[in-house]
């Protein structure tokens, strides 16, 4: 005869099953996002106005790891050494919230910035021609399509600095779209390294790059793709290999 304590045994087995299929669907999805967010991509929460009008704000952008970027993409990367120190461009630290988000991959840590590919390995960029446009391996590029403008629509110059860099291999040129509030790499074409010549923090290293972003996911009234402007599709391949080491000119320049 079943005895008085066989209902609450099976009460607490259902619990202890329970307990244990929760348990593994957390450990499940901590793993598959931990997975997505090494192979497959992450969110960018933006924190700064240096890629207006393109980008505002607290808009959230995804980025994708499973392609390559290109001359003209946006792309999140890791700090090169000492841009988040003079720029307070990272993305902020909101508590614990924030971390827990950090660590299943939904956002990435503080020490990441965003920006366009302006120059690719062993591309020269130059500014500015007789209008006062950049030019890539001697292609003037019209940016009117993304370069920041005021309310009353007054665009942005392409630079206030004067330059002309060819970007050493292994690593890029960026800039950002709002380029008068934009602490990008013309702003470190002086700064000292500790690992390199003077001036090589100003180009991003590939390895540092998480991605091109490939969409604003929120707020969903922003909701829209983040797209590579066609005037890049003009600009050739550079005629020679690109340098061990960058050349910068004139020496001194910075924001």
């Amino acid at each position: 005869m079943p005895t008085a304590d066989q209902p609450a045994g099976r009460r607490r087995s259902r619990t202890s099953r329970f307990f244990t299929e929760l348990l593994i669907v957390v450990v499940g999805a901590l793993i598959v996002s931990t997975l997505l967010r090494t192979f497959v991509g992450q969110l960018f929460i933006i924190p700064s106005g240096s890629m207006e009008n393109t980008l505002q704000i607290e808009d959230r952008v995804a980025v994708q790891k499973i392609t390559d970027f290109q001359r003209g993409d946006v792309v999140v990367f890791a700090d090169p050494g000492g841009w988040l120190g003079s720029s307070g461009e990272g993305t902020e630290d909101d508590g614990p919230i924030s971390r827990g988000l950090e660590f299943i991959g939904l956002v990435p840590g503080s020490d990441y910035l965003i920006k366009r590919v302006i120059g690719m390995p062993g591309d020269r960029v130059i500014c500015c021609d007789k209008r006062d446009r950049l030019t890539v391996n001697g292609v003037a590029l019209d940016e009117t399509r993304y370069l920041y403008a005021s309310p009353d629509g007054e665009p942005d110059l392409p630079s206030d600095l004067e330059f002309d860099v060819t970007v050493p291999a292994g690593r890029i040129f960026v800039m950002g779209d709002h380029r008068s509030a934009s602490a990008d790499s013309r702003c470190h074409l002086s700064d000292t390294s500790l690992t390199g010549p003077q001036g090589s923090v100003a180009f991003v290293p590939i390895d540092n790059v998480v991605g091109p972003a490939f969409a604003i996911v929120m707020p969903f009234n922003r909701l829209s793709a983040v797209q590579r402007p066609p005037i890049f599709d003009l600009v050739p391949d550079p005629s020679e290999p690109p340098p061990t080491e960058a050349v910068i000119k004139p020496e001194g320049v910075t924001c």
